[in-house]
């Protein structure tokens, strides 16, 4: 496909988003951008909840919008599909559970310019629905649980190793690929890896605004952040990275509360060491929900504990996991494939493996 120098290519993955789509394709066709076309490209994950009637009479209404099929399911070969599909030059990726500032693709476009960075984005900040909802996204900002990553920080600005969704020249795609399919997970952090390894810079600023929507249960928060620690040991593997220690303390705080409580009927030293750890996890678990809640919302205090305990231990176990299957069993589990969306489908086929020696996509 030709590209062109005067259209803007938003890009976006999905799969059984009835519910949010129209509000989502509306909130980015409305976007106003000076000096350029825009053209909204859809990867539906073939949805089966009326998802793809939406897109189709949205697209009967308004010719920028056109979707494309991802019979796979997951983001990166959505991703990929809807970029090899657009005629940008300049590709920005949407997602369909995040809101964004009635000028997100302009300042997109002015600080990818300003900047002359190869990825640019904006904050990763939550908004939440409902009680748990509401604390899931109190959480996400804190520094406990995610060890002060600058990306989760609404007011930083500068160079970063990853940045939440993107926006990029087309020529960096020619340059170092597109986003690698075998990654169910992690298929930003990892294409922003071999981005900066290229000698890529990428660029956050807080005027680009946007709002992500998280997980509004429990459950559906512990299996997103098992496959998120599960998956970043693929990344690790695949580019034989040290692991960073933003990683390994939740996997090594697991770890050594299974060694403990293992050992702890066998003496009184395991015994007390696993008593210690626990009742100091437990305090910081409670000044942290203390302070997030006092610059949130007092009610969510009773339950933040809970969803930083969520955050932390998913992530830990699905670490832990995937060393045992990435390094030992040389292969991914079909549990970990499954997409953390309620309408999610599996991200491979029956009895498909990620190998372990394939390049990039």
């Amino acid at each position: 496909m030709t590209a062109d120098f005067q259209t803007v290519s938003v890009v976006m993955p999905c799969r059984n988003e009835a519910a949010h789509i129209e509000h989502c394709v509306r909130s980015i066709l409305n976007q106003q951008v000076t000096g350029a076309k825009l053209e909204f490209i859809v990867a539906d994950g073939m949805s089966n909840d009326g998802t793809r009637d939406i897109l189709k009479r949205l697209a009967s209404q308004d010719t920028r919008l056109r979707s494309v099929d991802n019979p796979r399911g997951i983001v990166s070969s959505g991703l990929n599909a809807a970029i090899r599909e657009a005629r940008g030059q300049i590709i920005i990726r949407a997602d369909a559970h995040t809101e964004y500032a009635s000028d997100y693709v302009q300042q997109c476009l002015d600080v990818l310019n300003e900047t002359n960075a190869d990825n640019v984005g904006g904050p990763w900040v939550a908004r939440g629905n409902g009680y748990v909802g509401l604390a899931i996204a109190a959480a996400f900002q804190s520094t406990l649980a995610f060890g002060g990553a600058r990306g989760h920080d609404p007011e930083y600005e500068g160079e970063l190793d990853s940045v939440y969704l993107g926006c990029w020249r087309r020529d960096v795609f020619q340059r170092i690929g597109y986003f690698d399919e075998q990654l169910v997970r992690n298929q930003d952090d990892e294409f922003n890896l071999r981005l900066v390894r290229s000698g890529g810079r990428v660029w956050q600023s807080p005027r680009i605004r946007s709002w992500y929507q998280p997980r509004s249960s429990l459950k559906d928060l512990c299996r997103q952040y098992h496959q998120y620690g599960y998956w970043k040991v693929r990344v690790i593997q695949k580019h034989r990275l040290p692991a960073s220690v933003r990683h390994v303390i939740p996997a090594g705080f697991v770890a050594s509360l299974a060694i403990l409580a293992a050992a702890a009927p066998f003496g009184t030293r395991p015994a007390y060491a696993l008593g210690l750890l626990a009742g100091t996890y437990s305090l910081c678990l409670v000044a942290a929900s203390i302070t997030t809640a006092a610059h949130s919302r007092l009610s969510l205090l009773p339950i933040l504990p809970v969803v930083f305990g969520c955050y932390h231990l998913s992530y830990g176990t699905g670490f832990l996991r995937g060393i045992w299957d990435f390094h030992l069993r040389r292969r991914s589990s079909p549990f970990a494939e499954r997409l953390t969306r309620p309408t999610g489908l599996t991200a491979s086929r029956e009895g498909e493996r990620p190998d372990r020696n394939r390049p990039s996509q």
